[in-house]
């Protein structure tokens, strides 16, 4: 009888266990050996996305405004333990919530949580930003971690962006006040002008009517030419 696809494969690999180990109870160990890798593998699977899962629930919680710096170390036992219990989940990310929300005035400060399987391997520890190299130490391997450097870059390019339409908007309006200075002086030029024009043209006026028009005796004006005689 021929076997072909994963029967065949399932068929031969029965055949090779049997002949390795001459009884049929050989066969059976190795197909516990199989079951039981499948179920550590799938139990793997689902821890990997309970983390995930606490992670976003971790990126959630906001800081205070003290809180410069901030990271939750977070041991296997302890996501096993929360895992089991829901509730020890759920009261470990109120305590982070807590203590990340809590005010470290006057001073900002950098808080590393420590999570262990129970509530009292539960421990926070601050330390005044500038005096923090402890924090950046045993915080390297956190299992979350969030930094004011990102903050720090955002409002520096954001700072940027600003200063630089200030000063896009600041030559705008020298330009503009600029136009509109020559478009006043030009109107001012063109005024004058005109006014030159008008007192010109006054003047031309008077003197004409004056050369034009001579009295005389009588009261008769006489506007002929004088006739010299030679």
């Amino acid at each position: 009888m021929a076997i072909s696809g994963v029967g065949q494969n399932y068929y031969q690999n029965n055949v090779a266990t049997t002949k390795n180990t001459k009884n049929v109870n050989g066969t059976e160990k190795f197909a516990l050996e199989k079951t039981e890798s499948t179920k550590e593998l799938s139990e793997a699977e689902e821890m990997e996305i309970f983390k995930k899962e606490f992670y976003e629930d971790l990126s959630k919680i906001t800081n205070h405004k003290t809180v410069s710096n901030a990271a939750v170390n977070i041991s296997e036992a302890a996501f096993k333990a929360m895992k089991d219990d829901p509730q020890y989940r759920e009261k470990i990310l109120s305590l982070i919530q807590r203590d990340w929300g809590d005010s470290y005035a006057p001073r900002n400060c950098s808080v590393l949580i420590t999570v262990g399987a129970t509530l009292n391997e539960y421990r926070g520890d601050s330390w005044p930003v500038g005096y923090d190299s402890e924090f950046d130490v045993r915080s390297q391997s956190s299992f979350y971690k969030r930094t004011s450097e990102k903050k720090d870059k955002q409002k520096e390019l954001l700072e940027e962006y600003l200063e630089k339409r200030a000063q896009t908007k600041k030559q705008q309006q020298e330009m503009l006040n600029e136009k509109i200075a020559k478009q006043e002086q030009e109107r001012n030029r063109l005024l004058q002008s005109w006014n030159n024009e008008r007192q010109l043209a006054k003047a031309s006026n008077a003197y004409e009517a004056n050369v034009m028009v001579e009295p005389v005796e009588n009261g008769v004006f006489d506007n002929t030419a004088e006739v010299t005689n030679v």
